[in-house]
This record gives C-alpha cells, structure tokens and sequence, in this order.
C-alpha cells in the first residue's frame, strides 16, 4: 500500500505525559501535510490544537486515560469539555476493574453514560487488550456493538502491550459490521500497518508511520541530490534558470 493512502489511516498520536505546546503544534502541522485521519493528544492541549488547526484537521483526546477507573460521570464531564473546546473524536478506555469483575451491565452504561454526550461524534472504546482473557475480549465486543460506540480499541500503549495481528483480526470477526476497529500500541513498521489493515481495522493509532514517512521523503531528496549535485547549486536547476 502506498505510504500516503495508509497514513489516511492514521490517528496520528502524542500522549506523552510532557508534551509540550510546541510538540502539538508539530503533530497538527505533520497531520495537515500528510492527510491523517487525525491527532490524538491529551485534552489539556485540545482547545490551543482546535485554534490552532482551524477546521483542517480532526481533533481527537482521551477520557479516562490511560486507566479507565474514572467514574462514568467524569469521563462524560471530560468528553464533553473536550467537545465544547473542538475535539471531534473521543477515545474512552473502558472500566477494566468492571470487565474483570464480569460487571458487563456496569461496563456497558459506563460507554452509554459518555456516548449520551458524544452523540455525533467519533467515540472509540479502548479495552486494553494485553490485560484480558480471549473470553472478555469476545464480550466486549458484543458489549461495545450494544452501546452505540463507532469503534473498539486495542490498547493504550501505556500498559502491557500493544495492538497484536490475533487481537485485531478476533476485534473485527466478533464486533458487529457497525463497529470499528483502532489498533493501538507498538505499530512501528508499514508492514505493521498494512497488515492490520488487511486484518480489519480501520484506524491505526502511532506516531511513527508519520516519521517513517518523513524519513523516506528525506531519504529520496537525499538520494535525488546525490544524483545531481548541481541542482543544489546556486544559479543552477529550475529555481535559477527561471
């Protein structure tokens, strides 16, 4: 697939604790050039991101981030500042404790109780997949199929582990055709993009594939100059004959 259709794909992501102003501002001006789906940063920094994008690019946050133990009440609170001050993307992580407790009436009215303050809006639910059993993750895809969520999601990329081949491939075959699937955590290569992808998901949570891209960019203007030094000279190529 080529670099730029898959980066379409892309939740591009910095939720580093200390990320700075600055740093957002190089995600967001990174996001416009290459066409991303969106930047996923922490919500502190979403109303400067929302002036500072200006409508071009989709603003996505956390709630409840990274733990998911946050009553259902604060996570609404969160998703809905985060609304009012230009988030258009909400990724929730899901009450871990309630999953293990097999609580799955509790689970399911915490994502309602945010999805009635995100209704047109993006809503993903993170299940933090490295830390259940294969008989959770099916439930909560039948859990997250119920609550009216737009996506389920691998992983925080603050635990365990990340987003793996099996789990992606398990989201997608037990989730209802409504919902979505964001792999998250650990996706280093554009192999691994493609790859879960192929496997059905439609969003890939990393920060890297934009600086593989990057790379690249660098290392063909590189290779290009290499070929012919003298396009870099002064007076010389097309910016000096013109």
């Amino acid at each position: 697939m080529d670099v730029y259709k898959l980066l379409k794909h892309c939740d591009h992501t910095l939720l580093r604790q200390d990320a700075t102003g600055e740093e957002i501002m190089t995600l967001c001006d990174e996001g416009m050039r290459y066409g991303v789906a969106s930047v996923c940063i922490p919500p502190c920094h979403v109303a400067g991101a929302s002036r500072y994008v200006k409508g071009k690019l989709p603003i996505c946050t956390v709630v409840g981030f990274p733990n998911g133990y946050s009553t259902s009440r604060a996570k609404a609170f969160e998703a809905q500042e985060a609304i009012q001050n230009g988030a258009s993307e909400i990724d929730m992580v899901a009450n871990l404790a309630m999953i293990k407790d097999a609580c799955w009436d509790d689970v399911l009215q915490d994502i309602k109780t945010v999805r009635d303050f995100t209704q047109g809006h993006i809503l993903k639910v993170i299940i933090e997949t490295c830390l259940l059993t294969e008989d959770e993750k099916r439930i909560m895809c039948a859990v997250v199929s119920a609550s009216g969520a737009n996506y389920i999601k691998t992983s925080t990329g603050f635990s365990t582990g990340g987003a793996t081949r099996e789990d992606v491939q398990l989201l997608r075959s037990c989730c209802d055709s409504s919902v979505k699937v964001k792999a998250s955590g650990g996706i280093a290569t554009l192999q691994d993009g493609e790859d879960f992808l192929a496997l059905g998901a439609d969003r890939l949570g990393t920060s890297r594939l934009v600086k593989l891209a990057i790379e690249m960019e660098k290392g063909a203007a590189s290779s290009a100059a290499e070929k012919d030094p003298a396009a870099n000279e002064p007076g010389q190529g097309a910016a000096g004959n013109a």
